[in-house]
């Protein structure tokens, strides 16, 4: 059993939050780019996750 410590950790790319691996994601951890499927959501839209939103 491992610790979620030592988990591979990324950093979502719409709200800009770490988040660490998954086992469902264990296949397709290369290809995994959003924290959840709302951030996947949210992606090119302007708005409150957007970090380049002028607000």
């Amino acid at each position: 059993m491992r610790r979620k410590s030592d988990l591979p950790v990324k950093t979502c790319a719409t709200c800009g939050r770490p988040f660490t691996w998954r086992k469902k994601w264990a296949k397709v951890w290369d290809e995994v780019r959003y924290c959840s499927d709302r951030c996947r959501g949210a992606r090119g839209k302007p708005g409150k996750g957007d970090k380049t939103s002028a607000s």
